[in-house]
């Protein structure tokens, strides 16, 4: 009896090239390879996406889909926080889509829904327009920033301290003290040297909740 092949479509062809994407990057990616993983000729994936720019933003879209949205009235920073803890595990979990959210036009219904959801969040809080726009690109900013330096670090966090310490004698000739001092100190187990989301969304959170304590009337 022949099996009955699963009918192609845009779903399908999405899902495959999103495995694709994270198992072998997008330099993997091409409309023949594809096919291949698919089993279907490469021409028929043309019935589901128009060109490899649509299957890019369809794919980008699909991580967006990922990142968890807060329910209707949740605290701004409470919100804020949820969002770029959130938004950094799901591009941590596809490498290669942090580059590609940060330098395409990112117009599909999961990215509209997820950035009026933010500025709805910072509207509520009671910030002008201008404001909210500062502020949504300002979060953005950090969290594409941390997480392309956690993708791109040259060494797993677990080699820190062997590397810190291979690097230690470079040091020795008093050039560089202050260097020097964070060197020792992570070698010596006092620092770690990893680097936690937290921190600096902390710095950025507080510091516009104090601004918006003192832009309110007395």
């Amino acid at each position: 009896m022949t099996r009955r092949r699963e009918p192609l479509t845009r779903a399908r062809v999405l899902q495959a090239a999103l495995d694709l994407a994270d198992t072998e990057g997008l330099d993997a990616l091409s409309m023949r390879h594809l096919a291949a993983a698919l089993g279907v000729k490469a021409m028929s994936l043309y019935n589901h996406v128009a060109h490899k720019d649509d299957l890019l933003d369809a794919l980008v879209d699909e991580v967006v889909g990922e990142i968890d949205l807060w329910p209707p009235g949740t605290p701004w920073k409470v919100a804020m926080r949820q969002r770029a803890v959130s938004a950094h595990a799901v591009l941590m979990a596809h490498p290669w889509a942090c580059a590609q959210l940060m330098s395409r036009a990112n117009v599909g219904p999961n990215m509209l829904r997820y950035v009026d959801t933010t500025l709805a969040t910072l509207f509520q809080a009671g910030l002008s327009e201008d404001t909210a726009d500062h502020v949504w690109n300002a979060l953005d900013s950090y969290l594409y920033g941390f997480t392309l330096h956690a993708l791109r670090f040259p060494f797993e966090p677990s080699e820190y301290r062997t590397v810190a310490a291979a690097y230690l004698p470079t040091l020795a000739d008093g050039r560089h003290p202050a260097l020097r001092r964070m060197t020792v100190s992570i070698v010596e187990g006092h620092h770690d040297g990893l680097h936690d989301l937290s921190f600096g969304l902390d710095l950025l959170l507080d510091g516009l909740e104090r601004a918006l304590a003192d832009r309110a009337p007395a």
